[in-house]
């Protein structure tokens, strides 16, 4: 059976692009940046990174930019912690194909949504998670019901953690009350998958945060998981109320230019531009990001 210890603050990497007329819509991956990130996320104190998923806009790279983005973060990790690759595709033969590459170049685990860009059924759901499971490697299946269109309910939850490879949930349908029914229906770690319900979740029992807006503040969200697993809540509470406001972006539409925005912002680690088909935010969410994110800042430093 696959195990894995998926404690901690996992982040799901945003990716660093650089100006490039030759490349894709005119911008090349800046592994040299996405290197550095890695390294200080880990530097303070992150469990690990998640790169290739949503937010590390896995969908607008080419193949060779996506594997090396797995080998990029594997070798800045550098044996301080673990690399969750984002394996997710149309259909399970795409997705396997990605997660053998993702073991070839030394991934812990991987995270799977549902097929994409199709509305799958149950059976095809689990036939999904099984095609993928043949590689051999841990998977964190993710509910991200809004994108794919396929909620993993906690019956279906239940089914696939009857696949000895599917060990956790990226959980982000944003309904709490699911960490109770999943741990009622199967054996299965629950990870917090909206940073805007964290504290919530793990009250509720979740073990893990696989996480968006850590990004920009790592220091400060292990800092915040620790207080929850030691069972702090008032503690707690007090520096997640500094933070939940920008957290919000991470369940929004434009949580990847709004996090890499706030990248910036922070000053700590480059954010920089997305790639087609995100494109800018507006005057007015850039207005409320930066806002939010200097409100934030001010609050913690104000502590």
């Amino acid at each position: 059976m696959s195990t894995i210890d998926l404690g901690g603050v996992v982040v799901a990497t945003a990716l660093a692009f650089k100006e490039d007329a030759s490349a894709p819509a005119g911008l090349a991956v800046d592994y040299d940046r996405f290197g550095e990130h890695v390294d200080f996320l880990m530097a303070n104190g992150c469990r690990g990174v998640g790169p290739n998923g949503s937010l590390g806009e896995y969908s607008s790279l080419t193949d060779d930019e996506r594997r090396k983005v797995i080998q990029v973060a594997k070798e800045a990790v550098d044996g301080r912690g673990i690399v969750i690759a984002g394996v997710h595709g149309v259909g399970g033969h795409q997705a396997r194909h990605w997660a053998e590459l993702a073991a070839e170049d030394g991934a812990d685990g991987v995270l799977l949504l549902p097929p994409t860009m199709y509305r799958a059924n149950e059976g095809e759901v689990i036939a999904h998670y099984r095609e993928v499971a043949k590689v051999g490697l841990p998977i964190m299946a993710y509910n991200n019901p809004f994108d794919t269109k396929v909620d993993l309910t906690p019956s279906l939850v239940a089914k696939l953690a009857e696949i000895p490879e599917v060990v956790a949930i990226k959980e982000f349908s944003g309904d709490v009350r699911r960490v109770y029914e999943i741990r009622e229906l199967c054996d299965i770690d629950v990870i917090a998958g909206a940073d805007d319900v964290l504290l919530e979740m793990m009250i509720n029992g979740a073990v893990g945060w696989f996480a968006g807006y850590p990004n920009a503040f790592p220091k400060e969200a292990v800092e915040l998981y620790d207080l929850l697993v030691a069972g702090k809540w008032q503690e707690a509470k007090a520096l997640y109320e500094h933070l939940v406001p920008v957290f919000r972006w991470d369940s929004k539409t434009e949580f990847v230019q709004a996090i890499k925005l706030s990248m910036d912002i922070c000053g700590n680690s480059y954010g920089g531009p997305t790639r087609p088909p995100r494109g800018e935010l507006s005057a007015e969410q850039v207005a409320q990001v930066t806002a939010d994110t200097e409100r934030a800042l001010a609050a913690i430093r104000g502590r």
